[in-house]
């Protein structure tokens, strides 16, 4: 018999009942370290006072309007995030899939304006993830996302991950755009290069094509900077952000430029609950905590400290890791032991992670982590280790 609930998770058994920063308690009472923030959403832990008494200020006032009238709050947030960012303009949604709809609708559109319509291809990359629409799976290409679900929307080219000969012969005079992660979350924390995202924006002035960034997972301050991007001193024509973005609330934002939202005029795109205002009160105050340097500072200090104990635990235990990788606080430990025994064992030892394609532990802790929480996180990785190295 089927479950109630539509069984398409493989859940671990647990049963968390209450947050508190960077703490999940079972319901038995154990105390769990989280490494994994909800996949990355939970950018300043749970519960976080402030957003609490944000969300509980405009759940007060008012939740929901629909967006066939002007909303404040909305306008505040993308002010906000056009003052922070490369942007001119942003569009709400509730999800990063969303947002990734959106995105590619967005490039087909600008091309469709400017008289030419055969500017449909978006040329996307091995390992990618960007959600589980029909768009975002087709533009994985993955068969382990489209298997099932065709027949596959066209118009999307895959390529291999860090090539650029390839990358350059797959641009033709129909690509729309290019579309890519600057770190691979799903796909096992791949970091993109700063030279080579350099390379990509400097191909797609010189053939005409728009840049589209994938910053659901890696933005938001998750690497020290308020978005990936600004590491490499680039920006792009498109991007998609979520996850962080609502401190643990449903909310997700493509931000774009002028240019390349020019397509998007009225009765174009829409949303029912993007946008809303108890999302967009919560977005603001994220964002305003996040995005000042002071807060980024001390998310690079933390990130030096975790990844310095991580490079510890892996010289502890060579039999279960090989090496570290990615970038601020969002960095894996590729194993050498299967990724899935290593999260059981970190189960057994009340500390959360998060697996990850190529045998990758994700590590995506609260923003805000104190460097004693990261100790501790990292002694009880240690003791799952050596509990999966017997």
């Amino acid at each position: 018999m089927i479950p109630s609930v539509l069984p398409t998770y493989n859940r671990a058994p647990l049963h968390f009942v209450k947050g508190e920063g960077c703490w999940l308690i079972e319901e038995d009472g154990r105390r769990f370290l989280d490494l994994g923030s909800g996949i990355a959403v939970n950018a300043l832990g749970h519960a976080a006072p402030e957003l609490v008494q944000v969300l509980t200020e405009q759940a007060q006032k008012l939740w929901h309007v629909s967006n066939l009238y002007e909303i404040p709050g909305q306008q505040a947030l993308a002010d906000a995030l056009v003052d922070r960012t490369f942007a001119d303009t942003v569009f709400f949604t509730n999800s990063g899939t969303e947002a990734c709809e959106l995105a590619v609708k967005m490039a087909r559109k600008y091309w469709h304006d400017k008289g030419k319509p055969e500017k449909v291809e978006i040329l996307t990359f091995e390992g990618c993830f960007h959600g589980r629409s029909s768009a975002a799976i087709a533009a994985s290409g993955a068969p382990k996302m489209v298997a099932g679900f065709g027949p596959v929307l066209p118009g999307f080219v895959h390529l291999p991950w860090e090539d650029h000969e390839a990358l350059t012969a797959a641009v033709t005079d129909r690509t729309a755009a290019i579309l890519i992660e600057p770190i691979q979350g799903e796909g096992g924390i791949r970091v993109l290069p700063d030279e080579s995202l350099k390379n990509l924006r400097a191909l797609c002035d010189e053939k005409g094509v728009l840049l589209i960034l994938d910053e659901v997972q890696c933005g938001v301050g998750r690497t020290g900077k308020l978005f990936a991007h600004e590491w490499a001193g680039v920006t792009p024509d498109i991007m998609m952000s979520a996850k962080g973005i609502g401190g643990g609330f449903p909310l997700g934002a493509v931000l774009a430029t002028e240019e390349a939202a020019s397509g998007m005029v009225a009765g174009t795109h829409g949303s029912t609950y993007g946008g809303n205002p108890l999302g967009c009160a919560l977005g603001l105050a994220v964002i305003e905590r996040i995005g000042n340097d002071e807060f980024l500072d001390a998310v690079r200090q933390r990130a030096g400290f975790l990844r310095q104990k991580l490079e510890g635990l892996v010289a502890a235990h060579p039999e279960v890791f090989e090496g570290v990788r990615g970038t601020g606080l969002m960095l894996g430990l590729k194993c050498r032991a299967n990724v899935a025994e290593v999260v059981k064992a970190g189960y057994a030892a009340e500390v959360i992670t998060v697996p990850a394609a190529d045998n990758v532990l994700r590590l995506l802790p609260p923003l805000n982590i104190t460097e004693d929480e990261i100790a501790e996180a990292v002694a009880r990785l240690d003791r799952a280790a050596a509990s999966v190295a017997t």
